[in-house]
């Protein structure tokens, strides 16, 4: 099978495959990365929004699972995203 060969489903919108490729191309070994949604949106050339959708569509299907980070202080930072 490809690299890719997971993404090759009907129900995955094109959106969710470029999604999907832009962070297994920046995940490291174990598969773990943690761009902001704002640099995803920037070098995908998509809307924040649109980045959104395709998130919850690769969390929806299992090719991705995400960890909610904070910093020392409780406010929010970048997620942490493992890539399947």
């Amino acid at each position: 099978m490809s690299f890719f060969g997971n993404l090759y489903r009907e129900e995955i919108p094109s959106r969710a495959k470029a999604v999907y490729m832009y962070l297994k191309d920046r995940s490291n070994a174990e598969g773990e990365c943690w761009p902001a949604i704002k640099t995803i949106a920037r070098d995908t050339s998509m809307s924040v929004s649109t980045v959104k959708r395709a998130l919850n569509d690769l969390l929806k299907c299992g090719l991705l699972r995400k960890e909610c980070r904070y910093r020392e202080n409780g406010s929010n930072s970048s997620n942490r995203y493992y890539v399947r």
